[in-house]
């Protein structure tokens, strides 16, 4: 069992990815722990002053004007939990409220939230129990942080919120002191765990989406040439030279398949589904690495308000509760991603035309009593379209909250929520464009493909076979969509060429 150590500072997708999905301890490091302990115990001298601080002994929003008495300040750290639990529909899943707890201890780990050490080891505690909070989706503006979510969390963790398998397992409830319920919500670790776990599955698929396309340019006989090295050279964007080294890895100088047609070829240029992929594959490296970045610093960011600065003896209201670096980066990945399915679209449609692909119309043996992938790209148009309208940005549309005084929002949970939406759709245009494929490759018999993408096809054709007559095709898109998911076609492949750039 791995032991998880967060101190705030270096926590990262992947640490986050097999954070959620292994096993392990949590703990917190000495330097974390001395911080958190420093911060509160300014906070406390500050608190015995009889000072006024926002959300320490101030309502919330727009009563911050309102005083509120000693005696009544742990009781209003209860209230802003019960209130704010307005989280609206279907609970996040819970590897994604998992990674929203972690987050969340994380972010309290930098030691600038004036809360007590006991505070994130109860998150700790729940995380080693597998005590995870049911937090509703949807209800989060993405300003003054995911309010209602991270409300719901903290509701479990204070023993009044429901958890999945409906236990607490023994668990004492937390105790909230001064300033403690606020500093639990204040923050956007709702977007960045959806977003940072959605990216994860994005740079898999980015090199699954240069695999796919690798074996479609084979199985429609396509050229080599736009992907020498020269010509990313002129052009010289990070992704487009990835992609062009990728491609040509997979597929190698030559290939019985473009031996075929090197002479004679009455085709002058490829479509640009197939010539333009380190145009378009490139730029989605380099959205998705963009994305990436500004997660992981979401990640290790001070989200509260007012933010505890201890060495200085500070405490300062700010907004670095807003979500809106995560709101347009979400929104950018969310288009990037969409623009990957598109293509990979395109080039379904390629093989169902014989007038492009030279193969019988449909990748159907025996057409018209056979339909073969007439609705397979049909399915694929339907996933694209759906990603257009999931692509318009969220982070556009601001709608002023709490009686104006929170007057700009971000929106950015829903942007991460449709951007896991968009992920999920790109995965099962590629896999449906794995299958058409394969079912093209095995038309062109005995012509064999280069060696990675013959690596690719060998990979699912052990699940998938070919399809000499109809049959459900839904079933062999869950397949292909279950190898990709689970890493088997990239492995497969990157044993023979050695590894992918993303």
């Amino acid at each position: 069992m791995k032991n998880f150590v967060l101190d705030g500072q270096t926590l990262t997708m992947n640490a986050l990815n097999e954070m959620v999905f292994s096993e392990g301890k949590f703990s917190l490091s000495e330097t974390a722990t001395a911080k958190i302990k420093k911060s509160r115990d300014y906070i406390e001298s500050r608190i015995k002053t009889g000072e006024v601080m926002y959300g320490v002994n101030t309502g919330f929003g727009a009563f911050s004007s309102v005083r509120i008495s000693d005696s009544q300040i742990e009781q209003l750290q209860k209230n802003l939990i019960r209130s704010h639990s307005v989280g609206i529909g279907e609970p996040f899943t819970k590897p994604q409220s998992k990674a929203m707890m972690i987050l969340r201890a994380n972010t309290l780990a930098r030691g600038h939230s004036g809360i007590r050490v006991d505070v994130v080891s109860k998150i700790l505690e729940f995380l080693n129990n597998d005590v995870i909070p049911l937090i509703p989706s949807q209800g989060s503006v993405g300003a003054s942080g995911d309010l209602a979510p991270l409300s719901h969390l903290a509701l479990a963790l204070i023993g009044e919120g429901e958890v999945w398998g409906n236990s607490l397992k023994g668990i004492t409830p937390l105790e909230l002191k001064a300033k403690e319920g606020l500093s639990l919500i204040n923050g956007c670790q709702v977007m960045t765990a959806v977003g940072l776990l959605s990216l994860y599955e994005a740079v898999q698929l980015i090199k699954l989406a240069d695999i796919s396309g690798a074996m479609s340019l084979e199985g429609l006989r396509g050229s080599r040439k736009p992907f020498d090295p020269l010509i990313a050279e002129t052009r010289p964007h990070v992704g487009e030279a990835k992609t062009a080294q990728n491609l040509l890895k997979i597929m190698g100088p030559q290939s019985e398949i473009s031996e075929s047609h090197a002479i004679g070829d009455h085709r002058v240029q490829d479509a640009y589904s197939l010539r333009c992929m380190p145009a378009v594959h490139g730029a989605v490296k380099m959205g998705i690495e963009y994305a990436v970045t500004v997660l992981e610093t979401e990640a290790n960011s001070s989200t509260d308000n007012p933010l505890v600065f201890a060495d200085e003896g500070k405490i300062l209201s700010c907004g670095n509760f807003h979500g809106m670096p995560v709101a347009h980066a979400m929104d950018f990945a969310g288009i990037v991603i969409s623009s990957l399915a598109s293509i990979s679209h395109e080039r379904i449609s390629k093989f169902i035309s014989t007038q492009m692909s030279e193969l019988p119309p449909f990748l159907a043996p025996d057409g018209g009593l056979n339909s073969g992938h007439m609705i397979i790209q049909v399915a694929s148009a339907s996933l694209v379209s759906e990603n257009k309208v999931l692509s318009h940005p969220a982070s556009v549309d601001s709608m002023p909250t709490s009686a104006e005084k929170e007057d700009h929002v971000s929106m950015g949970t829903i942007a991460a929520r449709k951007f896991s939406q968009i992920v999920k759709n790109a995965y099962n245009v590629v896999a449906m464009e794995f299958l058409s494929n394969t079912q093209a490759l095995d038309m062109i018999l005995p012509l064999k493909p280069a060696a990675g993408v013959l690596s690719a096809y060998n990979c699912i054709r052990k699940e998938v076979p070919y399809a000499d007559v109809d049959r459900i095709f839904s079933k062999d898109v869950t397949k292909i969509h279950k190898l990709m998911m689970d890493g088997t076609i990239v492995r497969a492949v990157e044993k023979t060429v050695g590894e992918l750039s993303v």
